[in-house]
């Protein structure tokens, strides 16, 4: 994509936060409840997800998982849009919007400890819980790719061929896959161990070697790290499948090219040149195949001639 529409997928992505971030400088002004028909304003602070989700964690834990998990959103976002392989503006913009309405609430664990919810929907008996801008701006996010996932469908699976499968050389991308994901699982047991120590260390420093008490902030402490590790080996076995399907397709397609040359067939005026995809790597081989085409076709023409001549001669 060009820059500017660079500027626009992350510029998107800013404006969602500010825009939460100053909904919720006003919001905590608030003193009383305050009711616009069916749309009610009353200040909560939520020491949970959404909806309160994980509030019965222990704070020092939930803060630090809570954070982690939105730094974890945001790599995945940046990895999600490489990994699209179209322009597709309005799909880019609808998760930035997306991921801009989830670290709305990142930031304010990380500001507070806690999110700031403020709005809720009350009618006659029933009231929905309490949420914000941000949680607003996800559901939009959501609803917003939603439809450009239908709208765009064709674009992002095409009808299938050979170039489209997952696997064009299964044994070079498993092996690919395979190495990404484990040097994310050493890297992130390196940190794991580190982490785990540091806290349990910091722990019976403040209070002792009281077993109950640091088993209550290891234990969750541990077990979350070990989803996020499963979580972040499944991502990176993903991109190793992408980036060396994008090393394999190529070379698979100037291979088809190589062959369609040998037997003749790509040397007519009619015969297919080389196309490799628009985020496709090795590029140059796009002009390096038509200069080979170019070049057998002299050959052959010239042995043609050749071979005419010959025959004229004869006769």
């Amino acid at each position: 994509m060009k820059r500017k529409d660079w500027f626009f997928v992350i510029a998107a992505l800013f404006v969602c936060i500010i825009a939460d971030q100053i909904s919720k400088i006003w919001a905590s002004g608030l003193t009383t409840e305050i009711n616009y028909g069916f749309l009610k304003l009353i200040l909560v602070h939520n020491q949970g997800a959404m909806l309160g989700l994980f509030s019965d964690l222990p704070a020092v834990l939930r803060v630090v998982t809570l954070s982690t998990s939105g730094i974890f959103i945001l790599c995945l976002y940046s990895l999600i849009q490489y990994m699209i392989p179209r322009k597709i503006l309005s799909l880019r913009i609808s998760l930035s919007v997306l991921v801009g309405g989830i670290l709305g609430n990142v930031l304010d664990r990380i500001l507070h400890g806690y999110v700031i919810d403020f709005m809720s929907v009350k009618i006659n008996d029933w009231h929905s819980p309490i949420w914000n801008l941000a949680d607003v701006i996800q559901w939009f996010g959501y609803a917003f790719m939603i439809y450009s996932l239908f709208k765009y469908s064709a674009q992002l699976w095409p009808d299938l061929n050979d170039r489209k499968s997952f696997w064009i050389n299964k044994k070079f991308q498993i092996k690919h896959s395979v190495l990404f994901a484990m040097t994310g699982v050493f890297l992130s047991l390196i940190c794991m161990v580190f982490s785990y120590t540091y806290l349990k260390v910091t722990i019976q420093e403040l209070v002792g070697n009281n077993p109950i008490l640091v088993a209550k902030f290891t234990k969750p402490f541990l077990y979350t790290f070990v989803i996020l590790i499963l979580m972040f080996t499944l991502i990176l076995f993903s991109v190793g499948r992408l980036i060396s399907h994008r090393i394999a397709g190529p070379l698979y397609a100037f291979e088809r090219f190589l062959s369609d040359i040998l037997t003749g067939k790509g040397l007519t005026q009619k015969g297919t040149a080389l196309k490799l995809r628009t985020n496709d790597d090795f590029k140059h081989l796009e002009e390096l195949a038509e200069q080979i085409k170019l070049k057998m076709s002299k050959l052959n023409s010239e042995k043609t001639i050749t071979v005419t001549e010959y025959s004229d001669d004869e006769i």
